[in-house]
């Protein structure tokens, strides 16, 4: 299966368990792997056979900037559902939603999900 990636997509949102995250926010990060047959696209150089990048982020954006949620993993979960559901060109998704900076202690470069889900 050919694969679009769409990488380093960086948001600001309210999602956390702790009330100083839904009120002040923090930086999130996504990647997106679109699992999707790509040869009509290639070989027509048309749009209409592929999914729209900007698109893809606009879909990643509404739901990142969207209703706050408390975990990584239901934020990771509604991402995958909102593009499976948006492009039915896409067979299955890779979704990694990187949270820089949670407010726990110790030293770490950050925390993340990733899940894959297949159109069913």
């Amino acid at each position: 299966m050919d694969k679009i990636y769409v990488n380093g997509m960086a948001f600001y949102a309210y999602h956390g368990v702790f009330p100083e995250e839904n009120k002040l926010g923090q930086r999130f990060f996504a990647d997106v792997i679109l699992e999707m047959d790509t040869k009509g696209a290639g070989e027509t150089d048309r749009l209409d056979k592929t999914v729209n990048y900007a698109e893809v982020y606009n879909k990643v954006k509404e739901v990142m900037e969207g209703e706050p949620v408390n975990l990584v993993e239901t934020l990771t979960e509604r991402i995958a559902n909102s593009l499976l559901d948006t492009f039915e060109k896409v067979d299955a998704v890779t979704i990694k939603v990187i949270k820089p900076d949670p407010p726990i202690p110790g030293h770490y470069d950050s925390v993340a999900v990733e899940i894959r889900r297949e159109r069913s």
